[in-house]
């Protein structure tokens, strides 16, 4: 089972309004409900959104949602929130709507106890607001985090840091979502906090906010599923196409089903068998796990009896099949 908060806040009653958060909520939760294939990811994920009087979002109220999303014994429960963020010597805080001062908002804390006695396999918190790095720090040592294992906590900025907020949208949630849709997926589709992460910290720039990554984990886990690069029968098959992996696979005609008609009356004719691995080499080709060695393209290494090897990227995958690990 996969539970999610989702919580935006836009309306405060006594500081200032905000105009992106409520959007960023609805599109991760619209990202994270469903795998890219529409396959439940996250199902009937708990969306609070404050864009008026009238859907004003209280400190209880949100320390009440806190509290319920990590009661269960889940596989992931995640918590996503944009929104005004406040930080003082003392703490940080998520401020809802009824803050009149940000040290009345919901401390992250609290967030973070909540966390850590949930019985979830796995905790992610993903903040999209100011300060949001102190997130995980304890109260005593500043900088130091401490986090139990299971837990991920990815954040907008630094605990100095201010987070941007442009065209309807927060910066990182933009990211984010990208990310998720994606930009971070690995070759089978997975997206994992780490590659969320990467992604987005590539994508700023030095002067830019930065986010912030901490996480207590001993294998990564999958947060959505998005389209496959390749299809994993395919990415299998690089264990029997090469034998280890530094062969050269040597090519010749026959691999090449398709004819210019110019060829010298030798040329051997397409071999049904090896088209079908040459189908396989370059579909490999195409994600960077496959490369023609002294030629420009797979055609002309099968045409010139050349031979093709694979990538960095592709030994590793190779060393990942030899283990069964895809």
């Amino acid at each position: 089972m996969r539970k999610a908060l989702i919580v935006g806040i836009d309306y405060y009653q006594k500081i200032s309004q905000l105009h992106g958060a409520v959007n960023d909520a609805y599109d991760v939760m619209n990202v994270l409900e469903r795998h890219a294939d529409g396959t439940l990811n996250f199902p009937q994920p708990n969306l609070m959104v404050a864009d008026g009087p009238q859907s004003a979002i209280t400190r209880g109220e949100l320390r009440e949602a806190v509290a319920t999303l990590f009661r269960d014994k889940t596989e992931i429960s995640l918590f996503y929130f944009a929104g005004h963020g406040y930080v003082d010597n003392q703490a940080g805080y998520l401020c809802t709507s009824d803050v009149d001062e940000g040290h009345e908002g919901y401390s992250l804390s609290e967030v973070m106890t909540a966390a850590h006695d949930s019985p979830a396999q796995h905790t992610v918190i993903i903040l999209d607001s100011c300060h949001s790095g102190r997130a995980g720090d304890t109260p005593i040592a500043r900088g130091v985090s401490e986090i139990k294992d299971g837990m991920t906590i990815l954040t907008a900025s630094t605990a100095e840091q201010y987070a941007t907020e442009t065209n309807g949208s927060g910066l990182f949630t933009s990211l984010l979502v990208d990310a998720l849709h994606g930009s971070a997926a690995n070759l089978l589709g997975d997206v994992t906090p780490g590659s969320v992460y990467a992604h987005i910290d590539q994508s700023l720039g030095t002067w830019d906010q930065r986010p912030v990554f901490k996480t207590s984990v001993k294998q990564f886990i999958s947060l959505r599923k998005a389209e496959a690069a390749i299809e994993q029968e395919d990415l299998r098959k690089i264990t029997t196409l090469f034998e280890n992996p530094s062969t050269q696979l040597r090519l010749d005609p026959s691999y090449e089903p398709e004819r210019s008609g110019s060829e010298d009356p030798s040329t051997p004719p397409p071999d049904p068998a090896k088209n079908a691995d040459f189908a396989v080499l370059q579909k490999l080709v195409k994600v960077n796990l496959v490369r023609p060695v002294g030629a420009p393209h797979m055609w002309h290494a099968a045409m010139e009896s050349k031979a093709c090897e694979l990538t960095p990227l592709g030994q590793h995958y190779w060393r990942l099949g030899k283990k069964s690990l895809i």
